[in-house]
C-alpha cells in the first residue's frame, strides 16, 4: 500500500507555490562536518531550528543509506498535532532529547547503535506559513567497527622464477581498513623491487621468487577502531632440484643393486670352494671299472694241469686276450 503524503511533504509542496510571496523563513541548522559513534553506544544528532511555532508546526527525522538519493529516505519519528510517532525499524532505539520539541531544539538520539544505521540523517521542520525556505539539515553517520578477523589466501605459481600474489580481505570494518603486510622471522625482506604492495585492496604481489622468499607473512588490517591479522606461510619450490635429486637417486639404487650382485657372486665361489663335487672326467680310467652292459660276475673253472681253482678274467681281460689253456678233445 503507497504511504499517505504527511504533513511534511505536504508543507513543502506548499512551500514550493508560496516562495514568490514574502514571508518568515525556516532556518535548520545541523553539523556541517560527518558525525561518528562506536559500535554498541549512543549517538546524538544535533539539529536546532528558528521560526515561530504555531498549531500547524511539524517535525521529521528520516534516514536514507549511503549511496540513495533523499526521495528514498524513510522515516525514523515524527512530531505533529502536539504527539510524537516513532516508526520504522529504528521506533524502539530514537528518542528526542526534548518532547515536545517546540523550544528550537530537534536533537535526535540513537542507542545500541548498528553498522546499518550508518548513513544520510534528515531533520525536516516545517511551520506553515513559514515556507521561504525547505527547512531541511542533512547529517551524514557513521557507526565505527573495528576490522574483522581477515582472510588470508595466495594465488599464481610458487616455483623460483615466478610470481605470487597474497590478498587479505576483513569482512567487517568502519571506516574502511587498510592492510599492511609483514615477514615474520629473522629470513632476509625481499627487495623492494620485488615486492608490490596495495594498503586499499590489501593485495601483495611477490615477483622473481626466489627460495629466500620462502616464510611466513603477516597482514595486518587496522583502522580508527583497532585491528586484526592473519598469517599464511608461502613455500617455493626448485623444480631444478627436484631433476637432480631424481637422478642421483637413481644413480645410488644402480649403484646398490651392483653391490648386491657383486656380494651375492662372491659368496657363491666361496661355498662352491667348501664343497667342491667328487666327479670324474670322462677320460679318467678306473681299474676296477665295468664296462657298460657287463655284470660282475665270476665263474669257477679247472685246470687241469694244475688242480687248482682259477678266477675267472674280468670282462675287459676277455675282450683283449685269448684263452691260453688247452683244448680238450
Amino acid at each position: 500500500m503507497a504511504r499517505l503524503p504527511g504533513p511534511f511533504l505536504c508543507g513543502a509542496l506548499l512551500g514550493l507555490v508560496g516562495l514568490s510571496a514574502p514571508g518568515l523563513a525556516v532556518e535548520v541548522k545541523v553539523p556541517s562536518e560527518p558525525l561518528s559513534a562506536p559500535v554498541g553506544t549512543s549517538a546524538e544528532l544535533t539539529c536546532s531550528y528558528s521560526t515561530s511555532v504555531g498549531d500547524n508546526f511539524a517535525l521529521e527525522w528520516s534516514f536514507v543509506q549511503p549511496g540513495r538519493p533523499v526521495s528514498e529516505s524513510h522515516p525514523i519519528l515524527y512530531f505533529t498535532n502536539g504527539h510524537l510517532y516513532p516508526t520504522g525499524s529504528k521506533a524502539k532505539r530514537a528518542i528526542l532529547l526534548q518532547n515536545p520539541p517546540t523550544g528550537g531544539v530537534a536533537t535526535l538520539k540513537l542507542t545500541d547503535v548498528h553498522p546499518s544505521d550508518t548513513g544520510t540523517y534528515l531533520c525536516h521542520v516545517n511551520n506553515p506559513p513559514d515556507f521561504y525556505t525547505n527547512g531541511l539539515g542533512l547529517i551524514n553517520f557513521t557507526v565505527l567497527v573495528p576490522p574483522s578477523n581477515p582472510s588470508c589466501s595466495q594465488s599464481g605459481q610458487t616455483s623460483v622464477g615466478s610470481s605470487a600474489a597474497l590478498r587479505c580481505r576483513s569482512s567487517e570494518g568502519a571506516p574502511k581498513p587498510v592492510y599492511n603486510w609483514v615477514r615474520l622471522g629473522s629470513s632476509p625482506t625481499p627487495s623492494p623491487g620485488s615486492m608490490v604492495q596495495d594498503e586499499v585492496s590489501g593485495q601483495l604481489i611477490l615477483t622473481n621468487l626466489s627460495l629466500t622468499s620462502s616464510g611466513t607473512y603477516r597482514c595486518v588490517a587496522t583502522n580508527q577502531m583497532g585491528s586484526a591479522s592473519c598469517e599464511l606461510t608461502l613455500s617455493v619450490t626448485d623444480p631444478s632440484k627436484g631433476r637432480v635429486a631424481g637422478a642421483l637417486i637413481g644413480v645410488l639404487l644402480g649403484v646398490l643393486l651392483l653391490s648386491v650382485a657383486t656380494f651375492c657372486l662372491i659368496r657363491f665361489q666361496k661355498e662352491r670352494k667348501k664343497n667342491p663335487k667328487g666327479t670324474y672326467g670322462g677320460s679318467d680310467l678306473r681299474e676296477d671299472a665295468t664296462a657298460p652292459g657287463i655284470s660282475e660276475q665270476t665263474s669257477v673253472r679247472a685246470d687241469p694241469s694244475i688242480g687248482l681253482l682259477e678266477k675267472a678274467p674280468s670282462a675287459s681281460t676277455v675282450t683283449t686276450t685269448k684263452s691260453k689253456l688247452p683244448m680238450v678233445v
